[in-house]
């Protein structure tokens, strides 16, 4: 189960080292290589609750067997890839495959272990989760930078061969919970189809930040989204056999649960693409030295998710989550205070450890008080709407934190530009061409060899560096926010134990 949910959480993150080099070997743009990462998030995100559903209706074993074959499938053929449209092609196929493996490993857990040690086997899941998803810069700059591109992707082969036979030894099967239903192939399309809409229109909101919230372009997918997911809520009450009992939803425990599923992408994970980019874009430091460097943070959960496991079984998951959200936000004050013109890993670190000793915690924790109070029956759909809320909490990170780090970009620069003195058509094509690279590439322009041959050169440099240094403190800030939120939910939603009588009384209805 770890093997499986590592190599797919991993691919969500890996590839963004990659991308330089792929540029140079496909010869292509950025622009056009976001669908090698687009096309793994969005079909990543759209199946996992169909993948559950099968898997609670027809054998979780067998559809995670099924997902890891195909994610060991798609990523040779990644590797091989001749050309973008194929690797796009088997990057979404790839997809299902991780969504399989990320949906069904938490409810294999659960079913395969009882008492005391399920807390410290789904401690340990939670680990996996906190590890993979920080230790993509690490993992893929050592690969590109010494084995190329397409060795991020073939590595996967030997590991998922290994998982296939230690699941096929060693785990358990589960019972098929839905064998006399009928597939709800209607609430399948339309969450599919709502999920796809909303996240697209997330990702057209991210790649062009200055079309507003109401372009139709944006506004048309995100509405059109949250439209057809209403028709799937109306859809799953009326149904016979339903793809997803949407009563979980008045449950306050449950609510509880993904909320703080939701500030962990939202905060933690989203703001770790802004973190390496301030690492690598300005601090200087090459992808390895990154990823090694990132340690800090995604080797607490290593650590902590065994002592996380034992201490469920002892003390309230509620409130460890609740202390450990207030860590986290206290890590991001601390960044926030950090980020300088002269910013450095000395200035860093202590709030990377925050963070990272937050992480470790929570998501062991999670996954534990997740899985309290749902029947076997249940434990797929409620670890496939776990991963999805985290997920989404990610992709709504990226796009939020991102809109507000070029917000305050563009207004230092619109305040300060000015104070330089050089004539204003040199000075609106500088300004133009800063804000259109934003404020992951504005340095570059910035400390370009044309620009260092300039008079005002020295002055430009430090408007700019200020510039992003002002977005990366409204970035640190509003992560902060995000988690002590998702320490609210958690504190008044969340239930301190969920008693064996509630799971009777709910068999019996």
């Amino acid at each position: 189960m770890g093997l499986g949910v590592f190599m797919g959480l991993l691919d969500v993150t890996v590839v963004n080292v990659a991308l330089p080099t792929m540029v140079r070997d496909f010869q292509t743009t950025f622009t056009d290589l976001q669908w090698v990462l687009n096309a793994y998030t969005l079909v990543y995100a759209v199946t996992l609750l169909i993948m559950s559903k099968l898997g609670d209706m027809y054998g979780r074993k067998k559809i995670f067997l099924g997902s890891l074959i195909l994610f060991v499938v798609a990523s040779a053929i990644n590797g091989m890839a001749p050309s973008l449209l194929i690797l796009d092609i088997s990057r979404g196929i790839q997809a299902i495959g991780g969504a399989g493996m990320m949906s069904l490993s938490m409810a294999l857990v659960a079913s395969n272990f009882d008492g005391k040690r399920r807390g410290l086997a789904l401690g340990i899941l939670g680990s996996v989760i906190g590890v993979s998803s920080a230790s993509g810069p690490l993992i893929g700059g050592y690969l590109v930078e010494h084995f190329g591109w397409p060795a991020i992707f073939y590595v996967n082969v030997p590991f998922g061969i290994l998982a296939v036979i230690l699941t096929v030894i060693y785990v358990n099967e589960t019972p098929s919970y839905g064998k006399n239903h009928k597939v709800d192939l209607i609430g399948m399309g339309l969450s599919a189809v709502g999920l796809f809409a909303i996240i697209y229109g997330l990702i057209v909101k991210e790649s062009h930040p200055h079309w507003t919230w109401l372009d139709p372009r944006v506004s048309g997918l995100i509405a059109g989204g949250i439209v057809i997911m209403i028709v799937f809520v109306f859809a799953e009450l009326k149904a016979d056999d339903p793809m997803m009992d949407v009563t979980f939803f008045k449950r306050p425990h449950f609510l509880g649960t993904i909320s703080v599923a939701f500030a962990l992408g939202c905060g933690i994970y989203a703001y770790n693409t802004f973190l390496t980019a301030l690492m690598q874009n300005y601090i200087g430091y090459s992808a390895v030295q990154t990823g090694v460097r990132q340690l800090t943070i995604s080797g607490w959960s290593l650590v902590l998710g065994p002592v996380a496991g034992i201490l469920s079984a002892r003390y309230s998951k509620k409130w460890m989550i609740v202390g450990s959200l207030i860590i986290a936000g206290l890590g991001f004050f601390s960044m926030a205070n950090a980020v300088t013109p002269t910013v450095t890993f000395a200035g860093l670190w202590p709030g990377m450890v925050l963070m990272g000793i937050a992480n470790g915690m929570v998501n062991p924790l999670l996954n534990t008080a997740g899985m309290e109070g749902a029947l076997p029956n249940e434990m797929g759909m409620v670890s496939g709407l776990l991963n999805v809320f985290r997920q989404f909490g990610t992709t709504v990170g990226v796009v939020g934190l991102g809109l507000i780090q070029d917000a305050q970009y563009e207004n230092h620069l619109n305040a300060h530009l000015p104070s330089i003195s050089m004539p204003a058509k040199a000075l609106s094509g500088i300004k133009d061409a800063l804000i259109n690279a934003g404020p992951f590439s504005g340095h570059g322009v910035a400390f370009s060899d044309k620009m260092q041959r300039m008079p005002f050169a020295h002055a430009l440099q430090q408007i700019v560096i200020k510039a992003y240094d002002n977005g990366m403190i409204a970035v640190a800030i509003s992560s902060a926010v995000v988690v002590l939120l998702g320490a609210l939910g958690a504190a008044f939603l969340m239930r301190n134990q969920i008693n064996s009588q509630d799971i009777e009384l709910k068999q019996r209805h």
